[in-house]
């Protein structure tokens, strides 16, 4: 499951300059995928849409910075892993909604998006070389917000990487 995501990741990063932090308007362009920032409750970080074979991603513009740059990421994984199983994405915590036509898979398509996004957002070989190369100790919180701060996204979404990773015991 999380393999799939993972290497549709590594592909997109493949094609894409792997600068960071990693441009994920800009990844979402060259798949010509617009996005919007709409005003939505606080619950609501984003949605993509499908029809007729285009996409278009919606995002909380009320949210903070990483957390969009999070939720685009997750929409892209929604788009690339799972555009031909629903027509409507709609990301609500701590609910994720479908439409009809989606199956009982939607945690697994949740999972697989996120990890999509991880993989996008902080790709383990970039995260593994910053670790090792600065000798970063993972357990002090001024390390760990400092490597948060060179990928853009929050001390949670690394802290939940860096475990999956086995980084950080569980």
């Amino acid at each position: 499951m999380s393999i799939r995501a993972t290497q549709a990741a590594k592909k997109v990063l493949e094609d894409f300059n792997r600068k960071l932090p990693i441009n994920v308007e800009a990844v979402a362009k060259s798949l010509k995928i617009p996005i919007e920032y709409q005003t939505y409750e606080d619950d609501i970080s984003g949605m993509l849409v499908m029809k007729d074979g285009n996409a278009i991603i919606s995002i909380n513009k009320h949210h903070p910075e990483k957390r969009r740059r999070f939720s685009i990421a997750h929409e892209i994984g929604h788009y690339l892993l799972h555009g031909n199983s629903a027509s409507v994405f709609i990301d609500k915590s701590p609910v994720f909604l479908r439409d009809k036509k989606s199956s009982e898979g939607t945690q697994i398509q949740e999972i697989e998006a996120n990890r999509f996004a991880a993989e996008l957002l902080m790709p383990e070989d970039i995260l593994k070389g910053k670790i090792i190369k600065k000798n970063l100790d993972i357990d002090d919180e001024i390390d760990l917000e400092k490597l948060a701060k060179q990928f853009k996204v929050s001390t949670q979404a690394l802290t939940v990487r860096l475990t999956r990773l086995g980084f950080i015991s569980a």
